[in-house]
């Protein structure tokens, strides 16, 4: 049995994230949840998050998430999803700034005013859409997911890791930003995988069957 917890702080759109786990899961027992006994008793977990950071991070302390993931990714896998990974690093200009979680070292910073496109087009923030993904270097999430795969998006602001050993995947808009960080059990998307089709897919079926190396 595959025991996953969605951990639910009132910021994500966690019935798509369940139904997309749900669907490509085997032998799987998933919760969505913020309990403490619930989390700590499964073998994965995946961090979703939607919204503004002063808000996210209120009720990540308040429930004690920060905490929890803090314990759970020493030996477990933890999956972060969009706000889920800009909460991951130590700091937020979002809302005059806001510390989060800390658990990669970096900010997370706004897109510029007044960016265009090559031909001169006014880019709009937030950044929505579909967009490529460049795996920057090999790891386990990135099985039978074909470089370059398209994903889809929806964030005005982007992390800026101080360690780029931990970038793996990368976009742009229209300068290159981090689309995805890991480490040793963490590994963390800015786009949505379940809005993000038969890609998206295949990356809750790898982080289903991943141990945390790589």
């Amino acid at each position: 049995m595959n025991r996953v917890a969605v951990i639910d702080y009132g910021m994500g759109n966690l019935h798509s994230v369940a139904k997309a786990v749900e669907h490509v899961g085997d032998d799987l027992h998933l919760s969505v949840t913020a309990n403490e006994k619930i989390i700590m008793a499964a073998d994965r977990i995946i961090f979703p998050g939607v919204g503004a950071m002063r808000d996210c991070m209120g009720e990540i302390k308040r429930l004690g998430i920060d905490d929890i993931l803090r314990r759970f990714v020493e030996d477990r896998p933890v999956l972060g999803v969009c706000v889920g990974m800009q909460a991951l690093l130590d700091h937020s200009d979002e809302n005059n700034g806001i510390d989060c979680i800390g658990l990669f070292d970096g900010n997370v910073e706004h897109f510029e005013d007044g960016m265009t496109d090559e031909k001169g087009a006014a880019l709009k923030v937030p950044h929505m859409g579909w967009n490529e993904v460049n795996q920057t270097r090999q790891h386990p999430l990135w099985q039978d997911i074909a470089d370059n795969s398209r994903f889809y998006f929806v964030h005005s602001y982007f992390v800026s890791p101080k360690n780029a050993d931990e970038v793996v995947g990368e976009s742009d808009y229209p300068e290159t930003f981090t689309a995805v960080l890991a480490k040793p059990n963490i590994f963390a998307v800015q786009f949505h995988p379940e809005k993000s089709q038969t890609a998206g897919l295949q990356l809750y079926k790898n982080f289903l069957g991943w141990d945390g190396q790589g």
